[in-house]
């Protein structure tokens, strides 16, 4: 094996994504691109925007390896099929004569859309949280009528020993962090033990439904990017567009998106006590996705403070001001 093949190998996968492959990737489809693909922001996966010789802008998207299965991508895609037949408003992946959208190319997988255009709601309009809520209940009132496989469970437990053990495993934690971080993780994992759900109540959902993954204008909008899709209480697709520092600016979006959402659904009120729970998990899953995706040259490019302790600092204090939240209001 030659020195050049040998670095090449040794490089992380995306490494090896140059435009070209893109282009012979989605060329291989039948497709004929007259440019070349613009890469968007993306870190989990690598997503790039592109146009056809008819002019259609598609958005490819390759699947970082090793994270799903191809079975759990699958349901992801038909998820969005079924969304689509019920036109709800999402952009389900392309299918070839044969039916597959799941497609694969020099080692990498990788699907189509057509690219959904428009720009992110804005969470201070009462008529974007109506329409918010109006897509996000037409979604789960498909969600509720089929059931996930593959793809994961929200799980508190589970998930959080996960992200703490990937985070503990990390270099970045300086001896007084680790044990800092050690006492707060396990307050919290205690904090949460009382505050499941039932697993019946829980559907299929988009999983990470934040402003980045909706998009649209005039009050229409619609959904992108189900990479998270799992199966979850329906308050995971709704409290992370809650932005009110205020409590009657929150009770003002939160009124606003359950009035567009019961259009299609009613909401269990005693799901909003869950939250707060979803929040500190996002919390850790976060800072421990970082941590498990430092390989990838991207992520020290885009988040070089991660190796540096302050962050840790301020993550440990963020998680110590979480766990107060919590402790007083079960109190």
């Amino acid at each position: 094996m030659n020195l050049e093949r040998r670095m090449q190998d040794s490089l992380h996968p995306f490494a090896r994504l140059e435009p070209s492959r893109v282009v012979a990737a989605v060329e291989s489809l039948g497709f004929w691109l007259p440019g070349e693909p613009f890469a968007l922001n993306s870190y989990e996966n690598r997503v790039y925007m592109l146009h056809d010789d008819e002019r259609r802008r598609w958005i490819a998207k390759f699947y970082r390896p090793g994270r799903w299965s191809n079975e759990q991508i699958q349901e992801e895609h038909d998820f969005l099929a079924e969304l689509a037949a019920a036109e709800v408003s999402v952009a389900a992946p392309w299918r070839d004569a044969q039916g597959v959208s799941l497609h694969q190319a020099e080692g990498f997988r990788f699907a189509l859309y057509p690219q959904l255009s428009g720009q992110a709601p804005e969470l201070d309009n009462p008529a974007h949280l109506f329409a918010l809520g109006e897509v996000i209940g037409a979604m789960h009132a498909v969600g509720e009528q089929g059931r996930f496989v593959e793809r994961r469970r929200l799980d508190l437990d589970e998930m959080l020993a996960e992200a703490c053990e990937a985070v503990l495993a990390s270099p970045w934690l300086e001896r007084r962090q680790r044990q800092a971080y050690t006492r707060v993780t396990d307050d919290l994992r205690r904090a949460l033990a009382d505050r499941g759900w039932s697993p019946e109540a829980s559907i299929r959902v988009h999983g990470d439904c934040h402003l980045g993954n909706i998009l649209g204008r005039d009050e229409a909008f619609g959904l992108v990017d189900f990479d998270d899709c799992l199966t979850a209480p329906a308050v995971q697709d709704i409290w992370m567009l809650l932005s009110g520092q205020e409590e009657d600016e929150w009770q003002m979006q939160l009124s606003e998106v359950i009035e567009g959402y019961e259009q299609h659904r009613e909401f269990d009120r005693g799901e909003l006590a869950l939250i707060e729970p979803l929040r500190a998990l996002r919390l850790i899953r976060h800072s421990a996705w970082l941590v498990a995706r430092w390989a990838d040259p991207a992520f020290p490019m885009a988040f070089p403070w991660l190796a540096e302790s302050r962050y840790w600092d301020e993550h440990i204090r963020q998680l110590e001001q979480q766990r107060r939240w919590l402790e007083t209001a079960s109190g």
